[in-house]
């Protein structure tokens, strides 16, 4: 668990309601074992502070400790120290006394594992231990009907609690881990696939279209003269460059599409089932609608597009051979002016721009 400040305050948050729900009703259960055997004022305040304030009191101290996190479990030994004292003080009653220190010892197993566990039960120990001091040891087991009835409110409603705030916190980690795995594959500055997913992609494509599953086309695309833009412009201007025609290209990509950035100014495309001269019309329309996408730190930049495709072929030893005849039709794009798409070692589809 991080333990700075935010997780600490979190975690002291997520034990605030099962420790009021669990004491305020834990005070009923400890209060049917304590009546028939003391009329003692300072007793009963305690308890009443145990079941009432201590809950509020646990929370204000871990939140305002600069140390959240380990206030709060110290709170949690606290709270063990005091069921260990009212199981003695009940003369160790049966059922209420079980209730009580099961209770504390899943607070601090769901808090800490079995070491903090272990703490936990020396704590109940120190608290058994005064409170035998106190009041002697002076074990009376039985339970009446009574006593059975006050703790039927903390074995059913306790647990029900500590379920409901172990179920919140398990939604919470999904959304974690599904926020790690999604970091884990995306490109920071385009938000597309990074370099290493896409190639991920890309070799169970190839498997797909070897088993005869599917026909796919890759498209590999260069910005062209990027370093000149970085050279003339800057690279603030460079990367919302790249920002900008991910995006673009994001949004006119097919839902089945697959883009990433393949390294510096390249993106690659994964198109399934689409066969090449399909492919090749839809990256020409990208490659014009691309073209008109305008940085606001440098509104005068024109951008063009070359762009390399190369359909599956069962020729191809693998994957990478497959990218390779795609990166071979981006060269000849760019070696037959830049600005227009190429099929892979065929004529390009379209012809450079006038002026280009």
């Amino acid at each position: 668990m991080d333990r700075g400040t935010g997780s600490g305050l979190s975690f002291a948050k997520r034990i605030y309601l099962p420790r009021s729900i669990g004491l305020g009703i834990g005070f009923f259960c400890v209060a049917a074992g304590l009546w028939p055997l003391y009329s003692t004022p300072w007793l009963w305040a305690l308890l009443v502070f145990n079941g009432f304030l201590w809950p509020h009191l646990a929370y204000q101290l871990a939140r305002r400790s600069a140390t959240p996190y380990q206030a709060e479990r110290r709170n949690l030994l606290i709270d063990s120290v005091f069921g260990g004292f009212w199981a003695a003080a009940m003369q160790f009653n049966v059922l209420p006394s079980v209730t009580i220190l099961a209770m504390m010892a899943m607070n601090n197993i769901a808090a800490g594992g079995g070491r903090f566990f272990a703490r936990g039960c020396v704590a109940m120990l120190l608290g058994a231990g005064l409170a035998m001091l106190l009041f002697g040891p002076a074990p009376a087991p039985d339970t009446s009907m009574p006593q059975l009835y006050a703790c039927l409110p903390m074995l059913i409603l306790y647990p029900l609690a500590l379920g409901s705030v172990s179920y919140r916190l398990s939604i919470k980690l999904a959304e974690h881990k599904q926020a790690l795995r999604a970091a884990s594959r995306t490109d920071s500055l385009t938000r597309l696939y990074n370099h290493g997913y896409w190639k991920d992609l890309l070799q169970e494509t190839f498997s797909q279209c070897r088993g005869g599953q599917q026909r796919a086309t890759v498209a590999l695309i260069d910005v062209d003269n990027f370093k000149q833009i970085n050279d003339q412009h800057g690279h603030l201007v460079g990367d919302s460059v790249l920002r900008l025609l991910s995006e673009r290209l994001a949004a006119s990509l097919r839902q089945d599409d697959m883009a990433g950035r393949y390294g510096g100014d390249e993106f690659c495309v994964i198109l399934p089932n689409t066969p090449p001269v399909l492919a090749g019309e839809v990256m020409e329309r990208m490659r014009r609608e691309l073209a008109d996408v305008r940085s606001p730190l440098a509104p005068g930049l024109r951008l063009s597009l070359s762009i390399g495709l190369a359909g599956y072929s069962p020729f191809h030893l693998d994957a990478s051979h497959w990218l390779k005849a795609a990166d071979q039709a981006l060269y000849q794009a760019k070696q037959n002016g830049r600005d227009q798409v190429a099929i892979a070692s065929d004529t390009p589809l379209a012809q450079p721009a006038a002026g280009a």
